[in-house]
């Protein structure tokens, strides 16, 4: 939808071909963290007005078991937030209601595989997972179990990032609750999301530490963790984006920000193509986006295998280096809008 939305602005024709019930599409458990080059686009989508958002002031990143923390502000690099914290049923809703109000060729129920696309000058695969022998991966045995969490204090739009020798932990603000994103081993997911609430709230307050503490929870749910990425995002009169391209584990909140700028990419390269499928116009945007989305990938794929072991030499250089990074308002702030921006943020 968002697609369709870029393209529209660009002057592009597009058909929406989506294999689920159009009205299933907004029942998404998940919570997005949106940076402010995701807002910048969402806005020019039209579909950032009116959306309901917690704003981030500061990021706080540390390691459990090891000393070295580090803290992102907005304040320090001029914006209003680090990012915004959505709920993803909220974004699909408003992204589907300017689909409706634009005229948007919808078609639900109809799935669409690489077989089904001649004649079309171009087919993009905007949603779903990438095939088997498609392209690279990594399990990395894990889940991310998901729910809302009350704390007894307010969060002051701060976000945690808390690497645990159990996987990372994040809470994100969402109103006046945290959404929260526990990182588990695949071999005990199932317990648990079957704990009660009391002694779920008990090992969530266990990896995270004394700073909130927990009152309430909501249901969990739980989705399996891995790296999945398409070496080439393009072929002939075909191109790959978001997650059909890049899988993305969900540490330091990466992955949709990441498929907003190729969706942004696409419709910039698309706009001024007389033939949108031709082959230098696919290989000209799949060089554009070559360094962030290896930036990307690289990123979140070195966060979770530089933080999944516990020898004391390799916890304590994470420790200076979370430490160094505080210390260090310029570097700091590079990595911020990194984040931010994606590739754009390279001098």
């Amino acid at each position: 939808m968002a697609l369709a939305l870029a393209l529209r602005q660009k002057g592009v024709a597009s058909e929406i071909f989506e294999a689920r019930e159009r009205s299933a599409v907004r029942h998404d458990h998940r919570v997005l963290a949106l940076s402010d080059g995701s807002r910048q686009i969402l806005d020019w989508l039209g579909a950032w007005s009116g959306l309901p958002k917690t704003p981030i002031a500061t990021i706080h990143v540390s390691q459990r078991g090891g000393f070295g923390r580090t803290v992102l502000q907005a304040a320090e690099i001029n914006l209003p937030a680090l990012g915004w914290v959505v709920a993803a049923s909220d974004l699909i809703a408003a992204l589907d209601d300017a689909v409706t109000k634009h005229g948007i060729a919808y078609r639900d129920n109809q799935s669409v595989s690489a077989a089904d696309t001649a004649g079309f000058p171009l087919t993009a695969f905007a949603e779903g997972r990438i095939e088997p022998g498609a392209g690279s991966l990594r399990d990395y045995g894990q889940h991310a179990v998901l729910c809302n969490v009350e704390v007894a204090d307010p969060h002051r739009n701060v976000a945690w990032e808390r690497f645990t020798g159990d996987g990372p932990l994040a809470l994100l603000p969402l109103g006046n609750r945290y959404s929260v994103v526990l990182t588990c081993a695949d071999a005990v997911v199932e317990e648990v999301k079957a704990l009660g609430d009391a002694p779920f709230l008990a090992l969530l307050q266990q990896r995270f530490g004394s700073r909130h503490r927990f009152i309430a929870a909501t249901p969990r749910v739980a989705y399996p963790l891995g790296l999945r990425y398409r070496p080439n995002p393009v072929a002939a009169r075909q191109v790959w984006l978001g997650n059909a391209a890049q899988t993305l584990h969900p540490v330091a909140g990466q992955g949709f920000n990441l498929a907003l700028r190729d969706i942004w990419e696409l419709a910039v390269a698309l706009a001024a193509a007389p033939d949108p499928g031709a082959p230098d116009v696919l290989a000209s945007y799949a060089r554009g986006r070559q360094a962030d989305r290896r930036g990307a990938i690289g990123f979140t794929d070195l966060l979770i295998l530089g933080f999944a072991t516990e020898f004391a030499p390799l916890r304590h250089l994470r420790g200076a280096g979370l430490l160094a990074l505080d210390l260090l308002p310029s570097l700091r702030a590079f990595v911020a809008k990194r984040m931010i921006f994606g590739a754009r943020a390279w001098p």
